[in-house]
């Protein structure tokens, strides 16, 4: 037997009718975005285009995994994510940040992310190309790096 609550929240959602106080923005699990929630990204207004979003404290030492991820991501992403994933305003969002913690942006939303390209949906850069000729290993290698980087900065992996 079927949920009618279930249905007819799924039938607003679907066809776009929510009422008004839930906002219009919200993350996937329906917690409000409010200024300084985690999934909100900050005010880069006053920091000049071109520069870095962020400064990332890299660990001493990088596992071998996340080594090979350090070079493929200085070779792959770098130009757009900034060096260290720090980000460039006006260009990609910094991947040390912690939107992208592990258990909103895991594994497959990175290798999705460079198979597909994304749409634009939590900064306002715009919309991110595929990344032609990186083979699902050397994402992987790319999110070690990444998430080696985000524990030292304090986002939980």
């Amino acid at each position: 037997m079927r949920n009618p609550l279930a249905l007819g929240l799924a039938a607003m959602l679907f066809t776009g009718f929510l009422p008004d106080d839930l906002g219009a923005q919200t993350i996937s699990f329906g917690q409000p975005m409010v200024p300084g929630h985690s999934m909100v990204p900050p005010d880069t207004s006053g920091i000049a285009l071109g520069a870095p979003l962020v400064a990332p404290k890299l660990p001493e030492t990088l596992s071998p995994m996340a080594q090979t991820g350090k070079r493929a991501f200085d070779a792959k992403c770098a130009a757009c994510h900034g060096e260290n994933a720090a980000g460039i305003n006006g260009t990609a969002p910094p991947l040390i940040h912690f939107i992208y913690e592990p258990n909103h942006h895991p594994l497959v939303s990175f290798l999705s992310a460079v198979k597909n390209g994304v749409p634009a949906h939590h900064w306002p850069f715009g919309d991110m190309a595929p990344v032609p000729a990186v083979p699902p290993g050397i994402v992987k290698s790319i999110e070690t790096y990444i998430r080696e980087v985000q524990r030292e900065n304090g986002i939980p992996g």
